[in-house]
């Protein structure tokens, strides 16, 4: 056998169907749409979950939890981050934001205690974590809350 040889398996191909090009062609006056009905009108679309006016399923499921919008999101800082800056230094959310540590501020900083300090900092956010105050206060540093 050669590639000369091979032929595709009759019926595998067909002509393309011509639509609206009269009766003759078969597919003619309504050209495959069918007879009445939103389907058939131009210009029709639907969204694909839209179910024909049946309750979406969407609507149909039970909606479980609950979403508090009053919520406040921290941005998260650890100890551990802290120890890049220089003795005696005053850290606060927007020098966080500004050295590039966190991308906003958001409803707050929050440090939290994932390793250890061993410079004296000068520490405002707007919460602390105990066991991060007891690490700064004992590495010799201050908190302040905001």
């Amino acid at each position: 056998m050669k590639l000369n040889d091979l032929e595709l398996n009759p019926g595998s191909v067909h002509a393309k169907k011509r639509v609206g090009r009269g009766n003759a062609s078969g597919n003619g006056t309504t050209a495959g749409r069918g007879m009445n009905g939103q389907k058939s009108r131009a210009g029709s679309k639907t969204r694909s979950y839209f179910e024909g006016g049946q309750m979406p399923l969407s609507r149909r499921v039970p909606k479980r939890g609950f979403f508090n919008i009053f919520k406040k999101s921290f941005a998260i800082i650890n100890i551990e981050d802290l120890d890049r800056f220089s003795d005696n230094e005053i850290i606060t959310p927007e020098r966080l934001v500004q050295e590039g540590m966190i991308k906003k501020v958001m409803g707050g900083v929050k440090i939290l205690s994932r390793g250890n300090i061993k410079k004296k900092l000068t520490v405002r956010a707007h919460r602390f974590s105990q066991e991060a105050i007891n690490k700064i206060k004992s590495a010799g540093g201050k908190i302040e809350v905001i």
